[in-house]
């Protein structure tokens, strides 16, 4: 027997102090309004846990393997796993959300996925919020711990890199060559000149005065809720409107509910950044393109993408308005890999779906992950 369709209504007016906004709602609706009443109370409660959610967590059973300073190196390798495989390192982006987007819930996990393609040894870079104690790490700092990962593996290693862990991965395959089997990057912007994005605009309107001016109000770091503020701009009427009467409209579906909640675990609570390697970034990368141009200095010598000549998987995202696609396939001629060992792929949806939507997962990810297989060996 099914259940009846029962319309949902939104108030006719905005009711724009919260406060009042459940019984004005009520009043305003008549006889449906003590239904409206307990939706709205219903509302209120949820609206809080995707406002102010608990911290986010990971999908997958796993294991701090190393503590570092910049990051803990989570492990999530198999009972079968064997020290031989070539491990899978996944550098998750570190520009102001948690590292745990890269198992973001059952069915949307990058490591889940994996895990699925026939790798035993995958490892993740859970990278730390900074501290007063961290605001003068520059990338370097970075660069040399993720060598350190790479060293206590003692392999090379697949190596994965995510929107910003995508530029320090090739940052890292270009100083290392040797210590990488193979290079995904997904949603990195490696030629922050190519396109015409919004994070690119954003990045050459304002002057650097302005990013100095936010890194000294956060104390030496930028600060996630800062940076998130930025991020919700580009979208004002769906970050602070839309998705709170999507919310609204969808209160009895306890589904939509947990889903939102979920996301908003991981969406709102933001980390801050080392205030050194933000400017850094910001200058030497989005505005001078060093590390495209090969001028970029890393750890004492002069970075060149030419460097490196690993098979190399380019995915970027259609509707991805924070590294548009020109920015990520234009790596395929400024790397030293040859044309066959390159694959591109545009993938539909946009840049946070790229690394946890289900049909990216499913779809290619799995493709992905048989790839790197089908290198194991070099």
């Amino acid at each position: 027997m099914t259940t009846p369709h029962r319309e949902i209504r939104k108030p006719r007016q905005e009711h724009s102090v919260p406060w009042f906004w459940p019984f004005a709602a009520a009043i305003e609706f008549g006889e449906e309004g003590l239904r409206l009443f307990q939706d709205n109370v219903a509302f209120l409660t949820a609206a809080h846990l995707i406002n102010a959610p608990l911290a986010p967590e990971w999908a997958t059973p796993n294991r701090i393997d190393l503590e570092l300073d910049t990051m803990r190196l989570r492990d999530f390798s198999t009972q079968r796993s064997s020290p031989r495989s070539t491990p899978v390192l996944i550098d998750p982006p570190y520009a102001g959300h948690s590292s745990s987007i890269a198992d973001y819930a059952k069915g949307q996990s990058l490591v889940e996925t994996l895990r699925a393609a026939g790798h035993d040894r995958i490892f993740v870079m859970d990278w730390k919020s900074a501290t007063t104690d961290m605001k003068d790490y520059d990338i370097d700092k970075y660069l040399a711990e993720i060598n350190v990962v790479v060293d206590d593996l003692r392999i090379p290693v697949h190596l994965v890199g995510l929107c910003q862990g995508g530029w320090m991965s090739a940052m890292y395959a270009s100083r290392f060559p040797g210590r990488v089997r193979s290079l995904v990057l997904a949603g990195a912007p490696i030629d922050t000149s190519a396109g015409n994005g919004p994070i690119k605009q954003m990045a050459h309107r304002l002057p650097m005065g302005a990013y100095r001016d936010l890194v000294a109000a956060g104390g030496g770091r930028m600060r996630g809720e800062v940076m998130l503020a930025g991020w919700k701009n580009m979208h004002p009427g769906e970050q602070y409107l839309s998705k709170y009467i999507d919310l609204y409209e969808h209160i009895e579906d306890k589904c939509y509910v947990a889903r939102s909640e979920h996301f908003e675990r991981w969406y709102e609570n933001p980390i801050d950044l080392p205030g050194r390697y933000y400017l850094q970034a910001i200058e030497e990368l989005f505005k001078a393109n060093r590390f495209a141009k090969g001028e970029f200095i890393g750890l004492g010598r002069k970075l060149s993408l030419k460097d490196i000549k690993v098979p190399l998987y380019l995915l970027a995202g259609e509707a991805d308005d924070i590294t548009t696609k020109e920015q990520m396939f234009e790596a395929e001629h400024l790397v030293g890999t040859i044309q066959s060992a390159i694959v591109k792929k545009l993938a539909p949806g946009g840049h946070i779906g790229l690394f946890m939507g289900s049909k990216a997962l499913a779809e290619t990810w799995s493709e992905i992950g048989h790839w790197m297989k089908s290198h194991e060996n070099g």
